[in-house]
């Protein structure tokens, strides 16, 4: 797994001056999801292609912006999810975007995730990994190389409160779950970009991220393989916890398809409890 980790590392910097100097179109065409693909969506998606199809540790990688398992060395043990480029929409605004990446031994579940990265792509790169059991290592790319930065470990309270989807869809135990957090002195930290949103929860010590279901997504905006699973092991490795809307333990989740989603609820304890007893599970 570490070979894994260490061509993710290599890769960021090639992703990173894709992000640079590459053009931030729009293709004619949309992923499986139905989401408008960046050109940057479908170069980046291609770079990573091609720095794992070929590594005898992986058995088939699976991406946001592919429709089908792409099978790659039959005696690997790894399948590799990804998400190429997270937040895309907000490159043509300057603002930080990330790469997620998640590795299961052989079919992708939640017990079968065994570790996970993510690339912050802002006004550094930063790479955080983590494997099951172990807590998260953070690196920063300082003067052609990649140093261990400050530890991540979540407090047992925050102070970030970022939630996701339009406001006019929440349902009204979110509104009033969200409202309660700002009336205790939470801090709004939303940027439309997950990576950097929940980078900034860990980093700071504690908070919540939340992407509930919605009236327009009732099934919730955010992808299990790609995105939701690999968070929850972080968050988790770093003592916090992730719940899906029902309280149940997002790395117990099964996959019925591999562009599922489900609502999704990252935080310190205190605020995986305030979630908990505003939605009626506690």
């Amino acid at each position: 797994m570490q070979k894994i980790f260490e061509t993710i590392k290599e890769v960021a910097l090639e992703i990173d001056t894709l992000i640079v100097n590459e053009d931030t179109g729009y293709v004619d065409g949309t992923n499986a999801t139905g989401d408008q693909q960046l050109k940057l969506d479908v170069a980046c998606d291609l770079l990573i292609e091609k720095a794992f199809r070929d590594n005898p540790e992986v058995l088939a990688l699976i991406s946001e912006e592919k429709e089908d398992v792409m099978a790659c060395n039959e005696d690997g043990l790894y399948t590799l999810c990804y998400d190429p480029l997270d937040g895309s929409s907000i490159v043509d605004a300057n603002l930080a975007v990330g790469a997620i990446f998640a590795i299961y031994e052989g079919e992708p579940s939640g017990d079968t995730l065994v570790g996970a990265a993510y690339i912050v792509f802002g006004p550094r790169i930063e790479i955080v990994t983590a494997v099951r059991d172990e807590a998260p290592i953070r690196y920063r790319y300082i003067n052609d190389g990649y140093q261990v930065f400050h530890p991540i470990a979540l407090g047992e309270k925050g102070h970030i409160n970022a939630s996701g989807g339009s406001q006019k869809h929440w349902q009204e135990k979110h509104i009033t779950f969200i409202h309660a957090l700002f009336a205790e002195g939470y801090r709004l930290r939303y940027s439309g970009g997950m990576v950097p949103d929940l980078h900034q929860v860990l980093v700071k010590g504690g908070g919540l991220f939340s992407y509930p279901s919605t009236a327009d997504n009732p099934n919730g905006k955010l992808r299990v393989l790609f995105e939701v699973l690999p968070f929850a092991l972080i968050f988790e490795a770093a003592g916090g916890q992730a719940l899906d809307e029902k309280g149940r333990r997002l790395l117990e989740l099964t996959v019925s398809h591999p562009h599922a989603r489900t609502p999704c609820f990252f935080g310190s304890r205190y605020e995986i409890d305030r979630f908990q007893k505003a939605y009626g599970i506690l």
